[in-house]
């Protein structure tokens, strides 16, 4: 039986963070900071662009979360940030030239 309440891990919380970000953004926006609770950066992303990116992800969720606006704006980039996170995820593994998709952009 799971025991985080959002998930615990890094591409458990990348994965539901997606999730969220599939719904229009006055849906995806609360509670979204939860799920950086125990979002956890492997040590083997440390110093790379992976890392990097998920910093500014929860600089964006938490500057948003401390009362910014609502706006669609601010929604489609965090939306292109994770989907360069993944991209960076998957450079990191050793897959040359992933992309997105352009149904996923």
């Amino acid at each position: 039986m799971p025991t985080s309440k959002y998930g615990r891990g890094f591409i458990v919380n990348i994965t539901h963070l997606k999730v969220k970000f599939s719904l229009p953004p006055e849906q995806a926006w609360p509670g979204i900071q939860d799920y950086l609770t125990e979002l956890i950066l492997p040590t083997q992303f440390k110093g790379t662009e992976v890392e990097t990116l998920t910093d500014l992800l929860r600089q964006k969720v938490v500057w948003h979360q401390a009362g910014g606006p609502v706006d669609k704006e601010m929604y489609t980039d965090v939306k292109r940030l994770l989907n360069r996170i993944i991209v960076a995820i998957d450079k990191e593994l050793g897959i040359e030239n992933p992309d997105i998709g352009q149904y996923h952009a």
